[in-house]
């Protein structure tokens, strides 16, 4: 990367499907983003935690803490409170979509989502 490269988004992806993963970092990384992926729940909030991120991406339904609880936990604490937390799931409940909202998540993307969606994000984030 030259000095005048803007630096690229940093996103964490909290999620369990492999496949979803691949798919995420295949059309962000086309976008110019760096994705640094996590499994589960624990290991998403390790992630979260330890480094700055632009963006968090985030499954509801995880092994071994749900999103809804990520979620909550990340909005509570000073470091990672300001980052844009958008939960990227196949349920439609709205209950799920009620207790993440309450949580503290800016947004809600359904699976399966268009490659668009991501990427018009991407965008907003970047300020174009």
């Amino acid at each position: 990367m030259s000095p005048t490269s803007p630096t690229p988004l940093q996103i964490l992806l909290v999620e369990d499907e492999p496949v979803i993963q691949e798919l995420v970092c295949s059309l962000l990384g086309d976008a110019g983003v760096e994705v640094s992926c996590a499994s589960n729940g624990v290991e998403g909030l390790k992630l979260a935690r330890s480094r700055a991120f632009d963006l968090i991406l985030l499954d509801v339904v995880l092994p071994q803490l749900d999103g809804i609880s990520v979620c909550r936990l990340l909005k509570s604490e000073p470091s990672t409170a300001h980052v844009p937390l958008y939960m990227l799931t196949g349920t439609t409940k709205r209950s799920d979509v009620e207790s993440a909202s309450r949580a503290g998540a800016d947004g809600y993307i359904h699976k399966p989502f268009r490659g668009a969606e991501l990427t018009a994000l991407v965008e907003r984030l970047r300020g174009a």
